[in-house]
């Protein structure tokens, strides 16, 4: 199916939202501007309206539907799009009254996951949170699933898996988790791959759009896509660094998180998520120049600590510091390291802040070992990072980086 942001004309969006107090609903409405924004469409305007809690049949009050209907007509407008969790009968009610299709800020956020997975656990992991999300919405009379006949919102699984019953919709999330838990279990043999060869992890986490992929591709050249919208990375990526002392450690890009993300859009990822659980640091990357930089900050942490990540030492790290315009006390949180991934700005502070933090103290020194002593190199390599190894007519020269338990055993062969 061709997605909608290929063809010429451009989904017109309408945004509405309802502050209850609740949440900060003017920021969790920017966001939606952006959400709409990365599905491809034109967010044209939003209509916000103040209640004490939602209409149970549209959401909004009947002067309001009213209100949107009018703005509708007037200025065109293909798509409403709800900055909330709607019932299907709400959506119903809202279409019926304005005769324009209707999604909730979770199809939206669905929909833009479909537009970014690449990867093959990606796309089962969209596939079943989609399938997971309509199958309580299917009304058993086909009139919500008629609805989806394309555009923003409906991206993912295809229209006729969506069209079939209840039952082959979940014969159909049974087969998508046999396929995860067959993905699951190669990253899980990676992973233990990687510490039994001592592989140090480092994962990069944070707010969606603080410039995660462009820090790595900034430190590790990972032609990882870096765009100005939200959830531009959706799959992991790894890739080597070495760190200045020689150390080799291995940097994982993670998805991106979002305020107010349903709790099954979470669960969809966690296997995705675990890569940064499972890292020896974690680097918490926020947008430093976003005027809710420590929300942000906070919104990570909080997933990080539901993931079991306490015990991990965690850096925050401020991007885009390139962006203020003066020095801000903004934030100064803890250990945090300012930087600019775009230009390179304290990205050796960050490196440094990385060593600081390795989980096994690494010591660089320059030997000359007998050669009967040859196997060291060996060695070397598993639990450090060799650097260089030349053979002279006093012996092998080796310049490495290695671990504690490894220097206390070649201490006497130590030049300098």
């Amino acid at each position: 199916m061709e997605i909608q942001n290929n063809e010429e004309k451009v989904t017109r969006a309408l945004l509405v939202s309802v502050d209850t107090g609740e949440y900060d609903a003017l920021s969790s409405l920017e966001e939606l501007f952006e959400l709409t924004e990365s599905a491809g469409a034109e967010p044209v305007a939003s209509i916000t309206q103040k209640l004490e809690r939602p209409e149970t049949a549209t959401y909004v009050g009947s002067g309001k539907l009213e209100e949107i209907k009018e703005y509708c007509d007037i200025h065109e407008i293909d798509l409403l799009i709800f900055d909330c969790e709607l019932s299907p009968t709400q959506i119903r009610n809202i279409e019926e009254a304005t005769d324009v299709r209707v999604i909730d800020r979770t199809m939206l956020i669905l929909d833009v996951f479909a537009l970014r997975a690449r990867s093959k656990e990606g796309k089962l992991q969209v596939e079943l949170a989609q399938l997971k999300y309509m199958l309580p919405r299917l009304t058993g009379k086909g009139v919500q699933m008629s609805r989806l006949g394309g555009g923003i919102g409906t991206r993912g699984p295809g229209e006729t898996k969506l069209e079939t019953d209840r039952r082959h919709i979940r014969r159909k999330i049974e087969t998508l988790k046999e396929q995860l838990k067959e993905v699951e279990e190669h990253r899980e043999r990676l992973r233990k791959r990687r510490e039994k060869d001592n592989v140090i992890t480092v994962a990069i986490v944070g707010y969606t759009n603080a410039g995660k992929s462009t820090l790595m591709n900034y430190l590790t050249q990972a032609g990882v896509l870096a765009e100005d919208k939200l959830f531009a990375t959706l799959d992991p990526t790894s890739r080597a660094l070495k760190l200045p002392s020689g150390i080799t450690v291995m940097l994982i890009d993670t998805v991106g998180f979002v305020r107010r993300l349903p709790h099954h859009l979470v669960e969809a990822f966690k296997s995705t998520l675990e890569e940064a659980a499972n890292a020896d640091i974690i680097l918490n990357v926020c947008d430093v120049s976003n005027d809710e930089a420590k929300l942000h900050l906070e919104v990570t942490e909080d997933l990080l600590a539901s993931l079991g990540c306490k015990d991990r030492p965690v850096i925050p790290v401020l991007n885009k510091c390139d962006l203020l315009s003066a020095e801000n006390d903004i934030v100064s949180i803890g250990n945090s390291v300012r930087i600019s991934a775009k230009t390179g700005k304290g990205i050796d502070r960050l490196l440094q802040a990385i060593e600081d933090n390795l989980p096994v103290r690494m010591k660089r020194v320059k030997l000359l070992l007998p050669f009967s002593m040859a196997g060291i190199s060996a060695e070397i390599r598993k639990s450090g990072t060799l650097i260089s190894e030349e053979y002279t007519a006093e012996g092998i020269e080796v310049e490495a980086v290695v671990d504690e338990i490894l220097y206390g055993r070649i201490r006497d062969y130590i030049t300098e």
